[in-house]
């Protein structure tokens, strides 16, 4: 990136190699941001290729968020590039499916790293790096499943109500810096989210009746430039499903997720 030739707007979105990061990351490149980018593995090279197509001066950065160095490596990059974060994404995470007591407690404790340490980790750094300049939009990826309990999705749903409270905390504290931190939380979206944790032998595993990843996208950016405390990303039944959680009982919501998590 050549900040001397360039005006735009940079923004950072983790996670976007693929799914809701990229579509976010999409939506950001149409809206005039340049982009720094992050995923594990060479995909993330190619998402950078598609955002340059956009008009965006992309800088793709793989990294194991899931590691302390990890975080720090591309917290590193973004601020040798010598340009104000104006927007970041924290958006990486992982699902893992099946019974508790059958998932290796190392793929558990890798759910957290990433799911809830990391967000932390870098969260800590962003603030930190706004604060001083009075301003920056902060997007934090959660789910509609940090509303309800996730049986044979266990550590993926008090991950993902970890970082809703967190997101809603932290808008708290920075309204007076200037600084909007915005939570989406999407309904289960057609990405390759649920086939990656495992679930392909669940109902989450057929893509074809979930939200386009397309909208839920568009609605987080929508939502975060606004300045919003939260949006849910997805269609009507989405929506209502999120508003439904507010009164039922947990053991009602926990028995249904239950029929559609649990393996046939």
């Amino acid at each position: 990136m050549n900040p001397a030739a360039d005006n735009r707007p940079l923004a950072l979105v983790t996670g976007a190699s693929a799914g809701i990061g990229l579509e976010i990351a999409r939506e950001l490149a149409r809206r005039g941001f340049d982009l720094v980018v992050t995923g594990r593995s060479d995909r993330t090279d190619t998402a950078a290729a598609e955002l340059r197509a956009l008009g965006a001066t992309t800088c793709p950065v793989r990294a194991d968020l899931a590691s302390y160095d990890g975080v720090e490596d591309l917290w590193a990059r973004t601020r040798a590039l010598g340009r104000p974060l104006e927007v970041a994404v924290v958006n990486a995470g992982i699902g893992i499916g099946g019974a508790f007591a059958d998932i290796d407690l190392a793929d558990d404790l890798a759910l957290i790293d990433l799911n809830v340490k990391s967000v932390v980790h870098l969260a800590k750094r962003v603030v930190a790096d706004m604060i001083p300049r009075g301003r920056g939009r902060i997007l934090m990826t959660s789910s509609v499943s940090a509303t309800q309990p996730t049986p044979y999705e266990t550590t993926y749903g008090p991950s993902r109500a970890f970082v809703y409270m967190f997101a809603e905390s932290l808008r708290a504290e920075l309204l007076e810096h200037g600084i909007t931190v915005t939570a989406l939380l999407p309904g289960a979206t057609d990405s390759d989210f649920h086939a990656n944790a495992g679930m392909g032998a669940t109902r989450f595993g057929d893509n074809s009746w979930k939200n386009d990843k397309r909208l839920v996208a568009r609605q987080g950016v929508d939502a975060l430039l606004a300045g919003k405390d939260a949006v849910v990303g997805g269609g009507r039944a989405t929506k209502f499903a999120a508003f439904r959680n507010r009164f039922l009982p947990e053991r009602v919501k926990a028995a249904r997720h239950a029929r559609m998590a649990r393996p046939s």
